[in-house]
């Protein structure tokens, strides 16, 4: 099996950035490598920076808890140790996860004794998307009523997203943000 370059296949851009560089990052937020990558196409970023500003707000149907679980099983799924590491250093802490619940999105189960039945509902549905691309109507049943039929939809969307989040980062091979781990490595 061939080895995997460890260099970025995009080089994130760097400082000083012209003013349409500077806009599409103002709009996604600080300046990590993904999104000094995505800020070469301003018109990219702005659309990502929309998706993101209502998965972001309090518009979206799942509390910010429910958002970094389906968030971070699912980079944690991917192998995307990159974005995984972003989202825990960032948002582990607001969304109320402790150490054994951070080790249990890297590679545990959602049977864990450190979940509470809705927690074990959202990564139930995560997992079984990831390995079907589906729900299977019990799960189906159970997300709903830990989510409602809004954060249901909200739930697929975030989950698909960070799958094309995943590819991405594992394929333009970033290298972890300074103070960030690995799933393995929480």
């Amino acid at each position: 099996m061939p080895l995997k370059s460890k260099q970025p296949r995009i080089a994130p851009l760097e400082p000083p950035f012209d003013a349409g560089t500077a806009e599409a990052l103002d709009r996604l937020g600080p300046p990590i490598a993904l999104f000094r990558v995505w800020a070469r196409r301003p018109e990219l970023a702005s659309g990502v920076a929309s998706w993101g500003r209502y998965y972001f707000s309090r518009q979206s149907a799942l509390t910010v808890r429910q958002r970094e679980l389906v968030i971070d099983r699912t980079t944690a799924l991917c192998g995307a140790g990159y974005e995984w590491g972003v989202h825990i250093a960032t948002f582990a802490e607001k969304a109320g996860l402790d150490a054994a619940q951070v080790r249990s999105l890297a590679g545990g189960d959602p049977a864990d004794e450190c979940w509470d039945a809705a927690d074990r509902a959202v990564l139930k549905a995560v997992d079984e998307l990831h390995a079907t691309y589906d729900l299977a109507d019990g799960t189906w049943a159970d997300l709903e009523h830990a989510v409602g039929q809004d954060g249901v939809l909200d739930l697929l969307l975030v989950c698909g997203w960070y799958h094309a989040v995943s590819f991405t980062v594992r394929a333009l091979r970033l290298p972890l943000e300074p103070g960030t781990a690995r799933p393995d490595s929480p």
